[in-house]
C-alpha cells in the first residue's frame, strides 16, 4: 500500500502525510482508531501519536472479537459464533481506513481513523457493521449504481450532567427548552452555545455540516449534514454521535437519543437514500419525462416487502418499538407517498434530489445496519421488478396498510424466518444479529421495571 497516495474524503481531513507532519511538530500527541460495533457504538483505542506512527501506521493494531458478541453492558453472552469461552476470546485486527483521518477539534491534540475489522488471515469479519454495509454498496457497484444517503439524528438535551442523570435514575432531568420549539429560532437560541460547538466542532472534523433546528419534545433538537455515499454517511454518523454527548459532557450537560426517553415525541433518525450511476448519472429520475423510473418504483417496492422483516435493522432495541404510536409522526404503516410524513417511506425531491426518505428508524439505530437493509431491500425489488403499490395518499395511520412489528420479539422472528435476508447478507450475519435480540430480549424479560413495582408493591 502506497500511504502517499491515499485520498482523503475532503479537504478537511487530513492526508498521511499532513497527519505524520502534525504528529513530527508536537499538534497532534494521541491518535483514536474506532470501529461501530453492533449497538452502533464507538469502540478502539487510543494511542499515542508518536507509537502510532512507529508501530500502528503500516499494519494496523488489534483488539478482543469479544467486542462484537457482547451486550450494552459489555458483558460476555453465548450464542456468538464469532467468539466464546470455549473459543477463547482471540483478537481480530483493526485495519486503518486512511481516507478517514479526521481532526476531533473538541478534543484538541486528537485526531480519529476508522477502521474495517478483519480475522488474523485477513479475512473481513462479516458480522461487522461496516462490512455488511460495504457488502451492500459492492452489490450496488456491481450494477454500475452507487449509493448516496443522509441521516436525520434528533436528540434530547438535558441541563444534567450524565453522571447526575444516572445518580438520580434518569428521574426529574431538567430539559434545555421547557416548551415544543420546533423550528423554533428563539428556543434553538436558548441552546445555541451547545449547538454552536457541535456544529463547528463536526464542520473541522471533515463533516458538512448544513443546519440545526428545534424540534418537538422539551430540549429536542436536530443536527443535519449533507449527504454522501453511504459507508461515509454511516461513519460521520457514528462520531457525530460520539462527539456530541462528548460536548454535551464538556458543558455539564447530558444529550439522549434513545428512541422513546419518555412519553412525549420519540427521537427519529429519518433516512434518505438514492441511487446513481458510478459516473454520477440519474437512475431513479428519468429528465425527459419528468418523472420517477421504473428502476426507482422497484426499489422503493423492494424496501416496502422487505420492511418488516427488516425492521430488527431499522429497530435495534427494545425501546426502539415504543416510539410508534399511531399520531405520532413515527411510522405504523408500511407503505408509501409523495411527501406524505404519516407513510414510513416518503418520497422527495426531483431531478438529482429524488430520494426515498425512510421514517421507520429512530435515535438509537445503527447506521450501517440501517442503510445496508435499506439497499438490500431495494436491490431485491430491482432484481426481482417488484411492481409498486399505489401510493397512500392522506392518513397513512388509518389506511389499513400492513403495520411494522410492534415489539423487538415480532421483528425478530420476522428476521429470522425471512429467506431474502438470508440470501442478502448471508446466515452467519442473521444469526449474529438474531443472537444479538434474543440476548436483549431475555435481559428485558428478567428485569423488574418501575411500573411493576408502582403497580404493585403495595397494591397487588
Amino acid at each position: 500500500m502506497n500511504l502517499s497516495t491515499l485520498t482523503t474524503r475532503n479537504e478537511r481531513m487530513l492526508t498521511v502525510e499532513e497527519l505524520r507532519t502534525a504528529i513530527e511538530g508536537g499538534e497532534i500527541d494521541t491518535v483514536t482508531l474506532a470501529f461501530t460495533d453492533m449497538q452502533g457504538r464507538l469502540q478502539g483505542k487510543l494511542l499515542h501519536a508518536r507509537f502510532f506512527l512507529d508501530s500502528v501506521l503500516d499494519h494496523g493494531t488489534e483488539g478482543c472479537n469479544y467486542l462484537l458478541a457482547v451486550d450494552v453492558d459489555m458483558n460476555t453472552v453465548d450464542g456468538y459464533d464469532i467468539t466464546s469461552w470455549e473459543k477463547g476470546y482471540g483478537d481480530m485486527v483493526f485495519e486503518l481506513d486512511l481516507a478517514t483521518i479526521r481532526r476531533l477539534p473538541h478534543r484538541p491534540g486528537s485526531v480519529m481513523i476508522q477502521c474495517d475489522l478483519a480475522l488474523e488471515d485477513g479475512t473481513p469479519v462479516r458480522v461487522s457493521p461496516r462490512s455488511i454495509l460495504r457488502a451492500q454498496a459492492d452489490r450496488a457497484a456491481e450494477h454500475g449504481w452507487k449509493a448516496l444517503a443522509g441521516t436525520e439524528l434528533e436528540f434530547i438535551v438535558f441541563d444534567t450532567s450524565y453522571e447526575e442523570a444516572w445518580a438520580s435514575g434518569y428521574r426529574s432531568l431538567t430539559p434545555a427548552n421547557q416548551y415544543n420549539v420546533d423550528y423554533s429560532i428563539l428556543g434553538s437560541a436558548r441552546v445555541e452555545p451547545l449547538l454552536r460547538e457541535i456544529r463547528n466542532a463536526m464542520y473541522g472534523a471533515g463533516m458538512n455540516v448544513e443546519s440545526a433546528k428545534g424540534e418537538c419534545n422539551l430540549g429536542q433538537h436536530e443536527i443535519a449534514f449533507k449527504y454522501d455515499d453511504v459507508i461515509t454517511t454511516a461513519d460521520n454518523h457514528s462520531v457525530y454521535k460520539t462527539a456530541a454527548k462528548d460536548i454535551a459532557h464538556q458543558a455539564g450537560k447530558s444529550i439522549t437519543f434513545m428512541a422513546k426517553p419518555n412519553e412525549r415525541e420519540g427521537n427519529s433518525c429519518h433516512i434518505h437514500l438514492s441511487l446513481r450511476g458510478l459516473d454520477d448519472s440519474l437512475v431513479f429520475w428519468d429528465q425527459s419525462a419528468h418523472r420517477r423510473t421504473p428502476l426507482y418504483d422497484h426499489f422503493i417496492a423492494g424496501v416496502l416487502a422487505t420492511m418488516r422483516e427488516f425492521s430488527l435493522f431499522y429497530a435495534p432495541n427494545i425501546n426502539s418499538y415504543k416510539r410508534f404510536v399511531k399520531g405520532s409522526f413515527a411510522p405504523t404503516a408500511v407503505a408509501w407517498g409523495l411527501d406524505n410524513r404519516t407513510c414510513s417511506v416518503r418520497l422527495v425531491g426531483q431531478g438529482q434530489s429524488a430520494r426515498l426518505e425512510n421514517r421507520l428508524p429512530g435515535g438509537d439505530v445503527n447506521p450501517y445496519l440501517a442503510l445496508s437493509a435499506m439497499l438490500a431491500g431495494g436491490l431485491y425489488g430491482i432484481e426481482n421488478e417488484l411492481p409498486l403499490e399505489p401510493q397512500t395518499v392522506g392518513n397513512a395511520y388509518t389506511s389499513g396498510a400492513p403495520t411494522v412489528p410492534s415489539t423487538m420479539r415480532e421483528a425478530r422472528d420476522a428476521l429470522a424466518a425471512s429467506a431474502i435476508a438470508a440470501e442478502a447478507f448471508g446466515e452467519d450475519v442473521v444469526k449474529h444479529y438474531l443472537n444479538y435480540a434474543d440476548v436483549e430480549l431475555a435481559a428485558f424479560d428478567a428485569a423488574i421495571t418501575d411500573w411493576e413495582l408502582r403497580r404493585g408493591f403495595e397494591r397487588l
